[in-house]
């Protein structure tokens, strides 16, 4: 798949998050989602987190400065959709700005291609843009482009990715 495709369903599955964070209301942020850790703040403030760390990796950050930008993120109390949008759309233009993404980045997971860490990108806001529907009483359907290019993408990495710290603690089966 090319780039330019990768770029497209990174501008979808942005707004599959959009639209469900749209119609979140003042009493739902504090509702549970199936991410038992979080509500729903916390899972939107997750998702402003990745977003400003990938920034940063595409401007050369390292490992340590890339996971002290993730855990050091909060979400603005006064404008958190704002807050999304905003680096929503840096997070695209950094992408975009790239244009080899073969370069490598040092993501805390690992140092990768930047197009690998544009796949985990595409994927977080994928599932929790369904995380988020499911807490809110929203619309849990997805396009079936964006599905169906998360799990070519996620697959190969099933015997594994539960072992990642930052995806579980260990395999789903």
């Amino acid at each position: 798949m090319g780039i330019a495709t990768q770029l497209d369903l990174l501008d979808l599955s942005h707004s599959e998050f959009a639209r469900r964070l749209d119609t979140v209301t003042a009493d739902q942020w504090s509702a549970a989602t199936p991410c038992s850790e979080w509500d729903v703040r916390a899972l939107v403030e997750h998702v402003v987190a990745g977003e400003t760390m990938v920034i940063a990796c595409l401007r050369g950050c390292s490992t340590d400065e890339a996971n002290d930008v993730f855990t050091g993120v909060r979400l603005d109390p006064d404008d958190p959709v704002g807050h999304y949008r905003r680096v929503a759309a840096e997070a695209a233009a950094a992408f975009r700005a790239a244009g080899d993404l073969t370069q490598i980045v040092h993501h805390p997971a690992m140092d990768m291609p930047a197009a690998q860490m544009l796949w985990f990108r595409i994927g977080d806001h994928t599932v929790h843009a369904w995380d988020l529907a499911t807490a809110i009483g929203g619309d849990t359907a997805l396009d079936e482009r964006l599905l169906e290019a998360v799990w070519e993408s996620t697959s190969p990495m099933a015997p594994f990715i539960g072992q990642l710290a930052w995806v579980g603690t260990g395999p789903r089966g």
